[in-house]
């Protein structure tokens, strides 16, 4: 009996040490290669340009500015409870970027995501027709992932400045960190109450 208990003791042991080096030769090999997207860039539609206010159902209002070849963004969503930004570089009908979405009343770790994406800017045939922009967002490292459709709103010019968290003022939390806007002296405390 205790020569099977030995033997029990010494095959569990065995396979506690062999299980995480297998792993690591046929699993998670820490060197995973970032999925890219394979878009060809062509030129854009005749007169168009990036600059615009694109509406998706699921990402909101999506407001980009072009300078150059040079593209900033910021979007929020419907419900409004994440804003998220892009910056990236245009190539004819085609953006690379970067992107990152925060989550509006949330802080540490997981109050944002971030990654890379892509949008290929679309006319579809016939006149008087609405240019689109497809294309995807992907996690950390990967160009590739969550699908993203919008349609270019016209007559809107885009307002970075009107999307975003700039401090306290969003959440209610007044100007605390600024010059008193209030005029004249400051009053004293005032007393309680009485019961």
């Amino acid at each position: 009996m205790m020569v099977l208990r030995r033997l029990w003791t010494a095959t569990a042991a065995a396979a506690l040490l062999i299980a995480p080096l297998t792993l690591g030769t046929t699993g998670c090999s820490g060197t995973a290669t970032a999925k890219t997207a394979t878009v060809t860039a062509g030129d854009m539609p005749a007169g168009a340009d990036w600059t615009g206010v694109y509406f998706s159902e699921l990402y909101g209002y999506l407001h980009l500015v072009q300078d150059g070849n040079t593209v900033s963004g910021k979007w929020i969503r419907p419900v409004k409870d994440r804003w998220g930004e892009v910056h990236g570089t245009a190539t004819g009908d085609v953006i690379h970027f970067t992107w990152t979405e925060h989550t509006i009343g949330s802080v540490g770790p997981n109050s944002k995501r971030s990654g890379k994406g892509y949008f290929k800017y679309k006319r579809p045939p016939g006149d008087n027709v609405d240019d689109t922009v497809a294309g995807e967002l992907g996690r950390d490292q990967d160009e590739t992932g969550e699908a993203w459709e919008a349609v270019k709103q016209r007559n809107i010019k885009p307002d970075l400045s009107s999307i975003g968290g700039s401090g306290s003022g969003d959440l209610g939390g007044g100007d605390w960190d600024g010059d008193s806007k209030e005029k004249g002296p400051a009053e004293p405390p005032a007393s309680p109450p009485a019961p």
